[in-house]
């Protein structure tokens, strides 16, 4: 077989950032990559979560996994994760925006608060990581080996949500907008930007919105009963959403721009 061909998924000697990598589908994410040769920031608010999951992936893997703990909901944030990245690396060959928030409450006692956190955190946040990330994304980027930015939306942003989170699921329809958005304005930088729209999988904003109070694992938490609920029979796993990431951060997935991809299982094709 060509060589090319046998390394059509690679991403091995890659640099990402995971925003929002501490848990859940961040850390899926990134532990995908590591076990796939890359090497691997990650970003969340809680210094300490974020340092401890770092080191277990690096532990796991064998590969390294550094901490860049920041609080994104704000441009103060941002920036400082921006720079922190900048003092540690000349160049970035994916970012993962996948930081998020949710808030639930009925629709006649829904807050501004809600609203503004969660919009603040899924979109704002995106727009303006990338912006300040430009330069290092910009210096990693060939037609040959282009750039990558994953946003991580929702399938809440493509059908409706079955939570009362009223500003979850537009925040999502956003990103996905935003995408492409994006992805018209830097494929002639030579960076692709496409979205992920993950389905239900077992994370702790899942976890509370189905009455397992954030518990991944343990007594009282089924996720067997939930995938019930799915036309695949189960909720995803690692290598579900990891596999996707890794194909849109590899050459396989170099021809793809400006997408919004639903990893679910089938729940967007059935609604």
């Amino acid at each position: 077989m060509d060589t090319e061909m046998k390394n059509l998924f690679s991403i091995e000697g890659k640099t990402a950032l995971v925003s929002g990598g501490s848990r859940g589908i961040g850390e899926m994410i990134a532990a995908g990559f590591l076990n796939y040769g890359a090497r691997v920031y990650l970003s969340s608010r809680k210094a300490a979560v974020c340092d401890a999951t770092a080191k277990r992936l690096s532990d796991r893997y064998g590969r390294e996994c550094l901490s860049l703990p920041a609080d994104l909901s704000d441009l103060k944030g941002i920036e400082y994760l921006a720079k922190a990245l900048s003092e540690r690396e000349n160049k970035l060959d994916i970012l993962v925006n996948n930081a998020g928030a949710t808030w639930g409450a009925s629709l006649e006692q829904f807050p501004e608060v809600g609203w503004d956190k969660v919009m603040d955190t899924n979109v704002k946040a995106i727009f303006f990581l990338t912006q300040k990330l430009l330069p290092l994304l910009r210096k990693s980027a060939s037609s040959e080996n282009p750039a990558r930015v994953i946003n991580i939306g929702s399938i809440d942003g493509i059908k409706t949500p079955s939570f009362d989170n009223f500003s979850y699921g537009p925040s999502k329809a956003a990103v996905h907008h935003l995408t492409r958005v994006l992805a018209a304005r830097l494929i002639k930088d030579h960076i692709i930007v496409n979205a992920i729209a993950p389905g239900p999988f077992p994370t702790w904003m899942l976890s509370s919105g189905v009455g397992f109070g954030g518990k991944i694992e343990g007594d009282g938490v089924d996720w067997d009963l939930v995938g019930q609920g799915n036309p695949s029979g189960r909720v995803g796993t690692l290598e579900d959403i990891s596999g996707l990431a890794i194909f849109l951060s590899s050459r396989a997935g170099a021809y793809v721009v400006g997408q919004t991809i639903p990893c679910d299982g089938g729940m967007v094709a059935v609604s």
